[in-house]
């Protein structure tokens, strides 16, 4: 099978690689029968000469390749017409400003796997960047605070060599008895349990952080049925809450009473319960001021959230009185850091995870078996035509 690793081609530069130089020789001395060719790129967080010296070959044009991956959509132009190619397309949603893009997929009959798509028969997806995200989250959490407090600085991930650096700027932190609640069970909430524990700051139960205070500073983590309830109980398990996730109360306010800093990493369904009101933030008894939103769905769960914040300027203030947006550290506004593609934060460690998980996980199923058609149910596109699982898409792709 011949592999082709694309050019990414998304405004602004997306650093990232769906595999790095090390996981090309690592799947080329496992699969001997595998040919990987790489398109030369002048933005990627690997250098061409790193593939080249990892015994891969760079080439101008992958169309010729059996599988070819990308990260993020792919260029009209740069379609492998009749291939196969994974990458996030996001089209699944219908995002009306990819409806051309599927449109053209489907013109060139290439057979599109969305990474988003790959699931295990259980419904949990196989990839993803959520750990980066909940990383990266987290320590622009803290950067958030240290400046909004003016207690220590530190330098931002993206201009950190890779995430060891990260961790040497932490040694910088002082938090003092600040609480930190981390909502959300998933990858991306390890990943930012993975910040916290390496800022050396202690893990603590949901009730000693409702009911205790402490002379350092503590996080907690608390998943769905920690803040859902239903007469006052919560839901039995994750199944009986998704069965209909609108007839549950959102408790979370709860948390936001007692703790300085936010960080949501959770799983939302935009007809449940916000997590708190624009009415609440004005009340006296809200202590929140820093507000890490990485599930950043605009004035969605976190109604905090007007917009989507950059890498370049992550972070904005919310005015508690007018609901409008505000300086980001004025005593009267609440800091929000809403930055969209945390991941491309630190492309080399992302990128390497990611590539890491396709060899673990999706390579096998291309070369060996996929007993639970984990590739076939993923696939929105073959042979100029929508699967049966993503017919939905049709009138999206119609323009209705």
């Amino acid at each position: 099978m011949k592999i082709g690793i694309i050019r990414e081609g998304k405004t602004p530069p997306d650093k990232r690689v769906a595999f790095t130089p090390a996981n090309c020789a690592f799947l080329l001395e496992t699969y001997p029968e595998l040919d990987i060719k790489v398109q030369r790129s002048p933005i990627r967080c690997f250098a061409d000469e790193d593939y080249s010296n990892a015994g891969v070959e760079l080439v101008d044009d992958v169309s010729n390749c059996d599988v070819i991956f990308g990260v993020k959509e792919v260029k009209y132009d740069m379609l492998a017409e009749g291939k196969t190619m994974l990458f996030f397309s996001h089209t699944i949603k219908k995002q009306p400003y990819n409806r051309t893009l599927l449109q053209e997929i489907l013109k060139k009959k290439v057979r599109l796997i969305d990474y988003e798509t790959l699931t295990y028969p259980n419904g949990f997806r196989v990839l993803g960047f959520g750990r980066y995200a909940g990383i990266v989250g987290a320590y622009n959490a803290l950067i958030a605070y240290g400046k909004r407090h003016r207690s220590f600085e530190l330098k931002p991930a993206n201009q950190c060599e890779d995430m060891k650096e990260m961790g040497r700027e932490m040694k910088k932190v002082e938090l003092g008895n600040a609480k930190i609640i981390i909502s959300g069970g998933g990858k991306v909430a390890n990943g930012a349990k993975e910040t916290l524990n390496e800022a050396g700051i202690r893990q603590i139960s949901i009730p000693e952080f409702l009911n205790e205070e402490f002379d350092e500073p503590v996080y907690c983590n608390a998943d769905i049925l920690d803040y859902h309830e239903k007469d006052g109980k919560p839901p039995k398990d994750f199944a009986e809450f998704v069965k209909d996730s609108t007839v549950w109360d959102n408790t979370f306010i709860k948390f936001l009473k007692v703790a300085d800093i936010f960080i949501s990493a959770h799983f939302w369904d935009n007809k449940s319960a916000h997590f708190f009101t624009e009415q609440d933030v004005k009340r006296d008894d809200f202590k929140t001021r820093v507000i890490a939103d990485i599930t950043c769905d605009i004035k969605g769960s976190v109604p905090t959230t007007l917009r989507p914040s950059t890498i370049e300027e992550p972070i904005y203030g919310y005015n508690r009185f007018t609901g409008e947006e505000a300086v980001p550290y004025a005593n009267d506004s609440i800091t929000i850091m809403a930055v969209d593609n945390l991941p491309c934060e630190v492309p080399k460690d992302a990128s390497s995870g990611f590539g890491q998980d396709l060899i673990d996980k999706i390579i096998p199923l291309f070369l060996e078996n996929d007993p639970d058609d984990i590739l076939g149910r993923a696939t929105i596109a073959q042979d100029g035509k929508l699967t049966d699982r993503f017919a939905y898409l049709q009138d999206y792709v119609d323009g209705n």
